[in-house]
């Protein structure tokens, strides 16, 4: 793990045997985040993922989306997503709560899901923010499974044209300030890339494609492994499949 996130684990030993109902904002742990997340334009929350209920967001969600700190609350998020990015945003949403019911049968575990969404600011403006969501299981103060969602705006990073990060596991080496390495996992694609899937999708052979960009249909054949070994698909047609529900061709 990357030295300021370990922060994050200090604040849930130090705030979680009172279930996090009970923070003291002038702890000076909690002030570090603070002063950390102010640096790095991020803001964090900590919720109960069973009740559906938000215990404590730190103080730059109004400054990165304009969202007060106490008017976060589970579905505010999809107010300022980007209409392109709701259906994608929705899935997340749903495989998050089912990775929190799965640890809460199990009475133990933690997990990993981390994304990419377009996220509009207090001056209206889309921006590109990194979700990161740390799922784990507790009997202390009683039987639930907490969130701890750090948000980093990511506007610098322009190598995600088109596509997106994705992880999910539980690599605790992976819940990290977002570096390049770690926002190039997931169905991430380069301009040419994206212009051959979108052809696929359209019907063209690997030869009509070729033909259409002036390409031999060797480098055609490199693209598509390429594809392939990047999202870890069997088939062009699985991952056409999969783009196409979560609204990105």
């Amino acid at each position: 793990m990357i030295d300021n996130y370990n922060i994050f684990f200090q604040f849930i030993d130090l705030f979680l045997p009172c279930g996090f109902a009970e923070i003291d904002k002038s702890n000076p742990v909690l002030q570090k985040i603070e002063e950390m997340t102010e640096s790095d334009n991020q803001f964090f929350f900590i919720a109960d993922l069973i009740k559906l209920k938000i215990l404590f967001t730190s103080r730059q969600s109004i400054n990165l989306l304009g969202i007060d700190p106490h008017d976060v609350d589970p579905g505010v998020f999809f107010t300022v997503t980007h209409p392109e990015d709701l259906i994608r945003h929705n899935i997340a949403r749903t495989k998050l709560f089912n990775l929190g019911q799965q640890l809460y049968i199990e009475n133990e575990g933690k997990a990993i899901l981390s994304t990419n969404f377009r996220f509009k600011n207090t001056q209206e403006v889309y921006r590109n923010i990194m979700v990161q969501c740390y799922l784990f299981f507790s009997n202390v103060p009683y039987k639930t499974v907490f969130l701890l969602q750090v948000m980093t705006d990511i506007s610098w990073f322009k190598k995600i044209k088109h596509g997106f990060h994705y992880y999910i596991g539980n690599d605790l080496s992976c819940f990290r300030y977002p570096d390049e390495k770690l926002l190039l996992q997931g169905i991430v694609f380069s301009n040419r890339e994206f212009i051959i899937i979108k052809l696929l999708a359209e019907g063209l052979s690997s030869a009509q494609i070729a033909t259409q960009l002036f390409l031999s249909i060797h480098t055609i054949y490199t693209h598509r492994r390429n594809i392939l070994k990047k999202t870890k698909k069997a088939s062009t047609n699985e991952l056409i499949l999969e783009l196409k529900a979560r609204g990105m061709i």
